[in-house]
């Protein structure tokens, strides 16, 4: 069986790529063709949420024993909570030939792209740094000390867009998508149907 391809998507808050991520996942093309990997998070459970199919949600003594016995394929802070890809379910899919899609920041991508050589880093961004301040006041969701952060964040994850393959501007969420779909077909061989096992 051919071995899975490991799809990184990241970009900063405001970027879009959590919506282009969601798409991905339920679009019907798509379907026997990429996996999501479940990541583990600290943050508490949002309306609608469920456990196993969203987030696995552990307390943060939990994420650090997780952490120390090295249960986590990559671990970043995202503001004042943890999240981590668990290694052991990536790689059994990877055997499996399923492709895996991840949504992490740009310092997960790193880590996992040092492990896996062979994945696919598609970074998204805005067309300009006004629309994406635009984008993140008009979520309206974050206090004036949360919104300078990820701000800062923002600008840090841009300087690092040159490591990725592909980068997709998200100034009309279709278009990007389109784009999106294109280099995933290209990159997992798409008439290969040996992943659909």
């Amino acid at each position: 069986m051919k071995r899975g391809k490991i799809i990184i998507i990241s970009g900063p808050s405001g970027s879009g790529k959590t919506t282009l991520y969601k798409k991905l996942l339920k679009s019907l093309k798509f379907k026997k063709k990429l996996v999501k990997s479940v990541s583990v998070t600290t943050r508490e459970k949002r309306k609608g949420e469920i456990e196993g199919r969203d987030y696995f949600f552990v307390s943060k003594k939990m994420f650090f024993y997780k952490k120390k016995a090295g249960h986590f394929l990559e671990s970043q802070p995202v503001f004042d909570n943890f999240y981590g890809t668990p290694k052991k379910n990536v790689r059994d899919l990877l055997k499996r030939g399923k492709n895996v899609l991840l949504c992490i920041d740009v310092k997960g991508a790193k880590v996992v792209a040092q492990q896996f050589k062979s994945a696919v880093k598609v970074f998204i961004k805005t067309e300009n740094w006004e629309e994406l301040k635009k984008r993140l006041q008009a979520r309206g969701s974050d206090d004036e000390r949360s919104m300078r952060l990820r701000l800062k964040i923002a600008k840090d994850e841009l300087k690092e867009q040159s490591m990725y393959d592909h980068i997709i501007i998200n100034s009309n969420l279709n278009k990007a998508f389109s784009e999106l779909t294109q280099i995933i077909k290209e990159e997992i061989s798409f008439e290969d149907e040996s992943c659909n096992a």
